[in-house]
């Protein structure tokens, strides 16, 4: 009985809604539309939430971004992307051929430059980019051998606008034989679309090429395989490029300004709604956001009432010094999403607050920018400053660090940000022995870190002290033998038994490099380590080339007539220990910038400064796949023609990873490149020639780097109470002070 009594109240309130919704919602309703017709009005219904007007702060950014005669909804712009770039869901999986790349190991990444056409224009930009490419160690002319493909046709610029847009790209690719419709292709580009909606618009059909792109759109970004580089200027140096600003950490790490930007206003089209609103935060004092609108044709056509004020108010502040003094730096969108502001920021260590909603940040897949920039939002730039100042000084003086670690280690040039790209396509295509996020964003960074050699961080000197590390207990002595064995009063005799006799010593290897062959195991003395005699005939540069004989960290490396105390050996492999990522040894060398001849020059004066240790008794880290991977074919060319200069290339290595000196030690017997009596054996410091070969040698590695690596010291390490006027008995190595 309740139970019926609930279902007919129910129906009874039921019956009620409906009544009281037809006499007082639809006859309403009716009403209201029969008097406005009666009136000659239009009724407006209820508005949408999509409806502009009533919802103007909801409004979608590229909306309010537009110029509303050219408005263009977020629907139409990903119809217009998915009708050019039909591959948008490419991966690697789905759009890669693996089986170009891996048919001789890692070895197998060859990268083919498409030769250009007769009258193709080629930018500067671009020519500096297929540089880079043709003077890697990737790079091959046989297209069979090619892993990885780029176009010889300039894709930089695809604004129809420009002056540097080449036409009928699309049919040309569909001509070439390998395109395969984009598969194993790289494409650049700096500048897609054009005016007035700037989209990311090829002009052509990318297919399933990778896409290496500046101002990429998060929305149309295929993860894991195209990448984002940064937007760089024509003018950006091919090599080496320019050091950080952050020369010394300045506590408090704060600069005079807090905040600044000096750029261009746009005052109609995309991009102009966030560079219109930025004169808001200005005050003049701690903050100073300047914008000008002097710029283009027609400026004075289009200015506004503010624009006057603005050019007055831009003239009073220089960039350079606002760089220099500030510790923030906004980095607002322009026509696109990239802008020139974020590498200069970077270099200038003023730390980039980002105003560029859907940017994806260059190499985002392997760089972790949260240490680096402050990301804002467009839509809330008046929070920019409280955020900006409630960022904490250890904060800022990180954020500063990191951003001289990226600029310095993949954008200070061309050749790092064409590199980069192509150490992150390997690295997905060889996943199993790639980098991890740690080697990409801690010193001295991905392009030196190299998984040839390994990818597990303990075995890399540069992590021994953030791990907690210690180097190991032994080293492997490798000695480079050029004379015939033909008497046991030989050097090499008594340096075998003197290295052997170390503590620390677990073998001894013998690179045979004399045109003879190989004496036989009964000829070398016996010893208490093991010995192996390994040809090195091959090349002069056989001495850094890896060895798999070689098991411990560290290695001393000798000439065959170095002359030495145990008790010197043992000195300095304690020293290394403590050193791991340098280069260790006795016999100093140095250069020097001749300001006549323009030129550096080599000296093996004696004196305080130094800036190389000669490789002919030097500890080093068994890491030298830097010397066999990192040089170009170019520069081992050098060193095998001229027989000569390895060391000097050695110490350039080490120092451009490093950014630190070698270590000298404290030495018995002083070494010194002169020239020989006449009628004395030869040696090859006793050529005439030998000096000019170093010379050319130091301009020719300073050339190639774009810079000059080497750092001068004048630091040398003694044993404790060496020298002192104490008895000797007192002291751990006597035998140094006995000569």
């Amino acid at each position: 009985m309740q139970a019926r009594k609930k279902y007919v109240l129910l129906g009874l309130c039921a019956c009620c809604w409906l009544v009281l919704f037809y006499w007082g919602g639809g006859v309403q309703l009716r009403l209201l539309r029969l008097l406005t017709r009666q009136r000659g009005e239009v009724v407006r219904p209820w508005p949408n939430w999509t409806d502009r007007a009533f919802l103007p702060r909801y409004a979608h950014l590229d909306e309010l971004q537009t110029d509303p005669g050219t408005a263009e909804s977020p629907r139409q712009r990903r119809q217009a992307w998915s009708a050019i770039y039909k591959d948008s869901h490419c991966r690697m999986e789905t759009c890669f051929d693996f089986t170009r790349c891996r048919r001789r190991g890692r070895e197998g990444f060859r990268v083919y430059i498409y030769p250009s056409e007769k009258n193709d224009r080629v930018s500067e930009s671009y020519r500096k980019i297929l540089t880079s490419i043709a003077e890697s160690r990737y790079y091959t002319t046989d297209p069979r051998e090619a892993c990885l493909f780029v176009l010889g046709i300039d894709t930089l610029d695809r604004d129809q606008l420009s002056g540097q847009f080449v036409p009928n790209v699309d049919e040309r690719i569909r001509g070439y034989p390998l395109w395969n419709d984009g598969r194993n292709h790289l494409i650049f580009n700096l500048y897609s679309g054009t005016w007035p909606n700037y989209t990311e618009d090829l002009g052509f059909n990318i297919g399933q090429a990778i896409l290496a792109k500046a101002s990429l759109n998060t929305e149309h970004f295929r993860p894991g395989f195209d990448v984002s580089i940064p937007l760089f200027s024509k003018d950006h140096p091919q090599k080496g490029g320019e050091r950080g600003w952050l020369v010394r950490n300045t506590v408090p790490p704060r600069r005079k300004y807090l905040l600044m930007f000096k750029g261009k206003r746009y005052l109609t089209g995309i991009g102009s709604d966030t560079r219109n609103a930025l004169h808001h935060i200005h005050n003049g004092k701690d903050i100073v956001s300047l914008t000008t609108c002097r710029h283009g044709k027609d400026w004075e056509k289009h200015k506004d009432a503010r624009c006057d004020h603005d050019n007055l108010e831009y003239e009073r502040f220089d960039y350079q010094e606002l760089l220099h003094n500030s510790t923030f730096c906004l980095v607002p969108r322009g026509r696109r999403l990239g802008s020139f502001r974020f590498l200069e920021s970077l270099q200038a260590a003023c730390i980039p607050v980002l105003l560029s909603n859907g940017w994806e940040l260059p190499f985002s897949d392997v760089i972790q920018w949260n240490q680096a920039v402050i990301e804002g939002d467009e839509r809330l730039l008046l929070q920019v400053p409280s955020t900006v100042r409630a960022v904490g000084n250890e904060r800022v003086l990180a954020l500063r660090q990191r951003t001289q670690m990226l600029w310095e280690a993949y954008f200070s040039s061309v050749d790092k940000i064409v590199l980069t790209t192509l150490e992150i396509i390997k690295d997905r295509v060889f996943s199993h022995t790639s980098r991890n996020k740690y080697m990409w964003n801690w010193l001295p960074g991905g392009l030196l870190v190299l998984p040839e050699y390994s990818t597990h961080l303990a075995h890399f000197p540069f992590y021994y002290l953030g791990l907690g590390v210690s180097p190991g207990q032994e080293f492997t002595a490798v000695i480079h033998a050029v004379s015939p064995l033909v008497s046991q009063s030989q050097p090499i005799m008594k340096l075998l038994q003197v290295v052997s006799k170390s503590k620390y010593c677990s073998q001894i290897i013998i690179l045979w490099n004399s045109e003879k062959p190989p004496p036989s195991r009964s000829k070398w003395p016996p010893m208490p380590v093991p010995l192996t005699v390994t040809d090195g005939r091959r090349k002069t540069t056989s001495r850094f080339l890896p060895h798999v004989a070689i098991e411990t960290e560290a290695v001393l490396s000798l000439d065959e007539d170095t002359v030495l105390l145990t008790s010197e050996v043992n000195f300095a492999f304690l020293v290394w220990r403590s050193f791991p990522e340098r280069i260790v040894g006795y016999p100093p060398r140095s250069h020097f910038w001749d300001p006549l001849k323009r030129a550096w020059g080599y000296t093996s004066k004696w004196t305080n400064d130094y800036s190389i240790v000669l490789t002919g008794a030097a500890f080093y880290h068994r890491y030298q796949h830097v010397f066999n991977f990192a040089p170009s074919d170019s520069l081992r060319t050098l060193v095998d023609r001229t027989s000569n200069c390895e060391d000097i290339l050695m110490n350039f290595l080490v120092s451009a990873v490093t950014h630190l000196p070698p270590i000298k030690v404290a030495q018995r017997k002083q070494y010194k490149e002169l020239p020989s009596p006449q009628g004395t054996k030869s040696v090859p410091w006793a050529n005439p020639e030998h000096f000019n070969q170093r010379q050319e040698c130091v301009n020719a590695f300073a050339n190639w780097f774009g810079y000059m690596p080497l750092v001068h010291s004048q630091f040398r390490l003694d044993p404790v109470l060496f020298k002192d006027q104490v008895s000797v008995l007192r002291k751990k190595y006597k035998d140094l002070e006995r000569a």
